[in-house]
């Protein structure tokens, strides 16, 4: 997907047929079969009823994660004033531009605020940070546009990022893996992750079995991340994940093919019991959190049967399943799961139109405030 912080493709919901007329382009007609497939296998038992949910008074965002009884702490005030002081002076120019307020989730209290002026010069430090992808990024990258936006964005400003690609359906533990593999040719400097999706996992395995990652890396961040798991995979059969790779142009390393089981929460909550993280990294949790006016056509389904406003969602992960434990909780945004990653339907008449109708939000901003509350909480202001 074409970029902003060159993550992976959302995941889209789908009419049942597309006619492939003669006078388009392969691209174009490989990216519709990709989205057809993909849209099917993510919304597979859609067509089932609805279960019954039962009456339940809603909780909070942030009750909810302490009904969990996850250890975090709360950084939000202070992530609000950056994310703020970025979005006014760097990124009214950007695309997906939104006021602060309406950019940040609503009925969310706030602790109080009161932080020093925010730094919005060039990078202080000289981190080299690694944005990790989600599922199936690699089947989609050969017909996508991706220009990097918000890797070139926070350039500007002296922070160097790259994509570290992995596996598109491999399993947690291979690109886990994939990731030490990354690091081995980068140098000594201190590492930031930021995953995306399946990528937090993904930095989670890395971190935890291989050393040599965990000695460089300073922090890692979860954007919308699959901590928890994501409810949907478990209903998804390894042999279909697999017909992604199928698709004319896909860029797929089938690889172990275990990418949707390793996400089934069952799983992954035996994982992070099973799994110390190494203490001497720092975790940050960004967590996607819409209201219903922020909800793509293609996401209304699978948010309802995931809970809807009784059980807090993105439309594919519920909200505490997104918080790494022991972390710092920086912000409930304004936003669902596909729009925490690249906007295809700006380039995709046909996606806009079917299914990634709310997928705009100030991603380059948003990255650039992640990293700038990173560097001065590693640092000091």
């Amino acid at each position: 997907m074409a970029t902003d912080l060159g993550w992976n493709p959302p995941p889209p919901t789908l009419p049942s047929a597309l006619p492939l007329k003669r006078s388009l382009r392969p691209a174009e007609i490989a990216a519709k079969l990709f989205c057809l497939l993909l849209c099917l296998l993510l919304t597979a038992c859609a067509g089932r009823a609805q279960e019954q949910q039962p009456a339940v008074t809603p909780l909070g965002p942030l009750s909810l994660l302490e009904a969990r009884g996850t250890d975090f702490s709360d950084g939000r005030a202070r992530f609000r004033q950056i994310f703020c002081a970025v979005l006014a002076e760097h990124g009214q120019a950007r695309p997906n531009y939104r006021a602060c307020d309406e950019a940040l989730a609503a009925g969310c209290p706030l602790p109080p605020a009161d932080g020093p002026p925010v730094h919005l010069g060039p990078s202080r430090q000289n981190f080299l940070i690694g944005l990790v992808p989600g599922f199936a990024w690699q089947c989609v990258r050969a017909w996508m546009n991706n220009d990097l936006s918000g890797i070139k964005h926070v350039a500007r400003y002296g922070y160097e990022a790259q994509l570290f690609e992995v596996d598109g359906l491999s399993s947690v533990k291979a690109n886990g893996a994939q990731l030490a593999g990354h690091l081995a040719g980068k140098g000594e400097r201190p590492v930031i992750l930021i995953g995306y999706s399946k990528g937090v996992p993904d930095i989670l395995a890395a971190v935890s079995q291989h050393p040599e990652v965990s000695r460089r890396v300073v922090a890692v961040v979860s954007v919308a991340g699959a901590v928890g798991g994501a409810p949907l995979a478990s209903r998804v059969k390894p042999s279909q994940a697999k017909l992604l790779s199928l698709i004319p142009l896909s860029g797929c390393e089938v690889g172990d093919n275990g990418a949707l089981p390793s996400l089934a929460p069952e799983r992954r909550r035996k994982w992070l019991a099973a799994n110390r993280l190494p203490a001497d990294i720092r975790y940050y949790s960004v967590i996607s959190y819409p209201d219903q006016d922020h909800i793509s056509r293609g996401l209304k389904s699978s948010y309802r049967k995931l809970g809807g406003p009784q059980v807090a969602n993105d439309g594919q992960i519920p909200i505490p399943d997104q918080l790494i434990p022991g972390s710092t909780l920086l912000a409930f945004v304004n936003a669902d799961h596909w729009a925490m990653s690249v906007p295809v339907a700006h380039q995709m008449a046909f996606t806009r139109l079917t299914f990634g109708n709310k997928e705009g939000y100030p991603r380059d901003a948003l990255l650039e405030a992640i990293l700038r509350y990173v560097e001065e909480d590693l640092t000091g202001p």
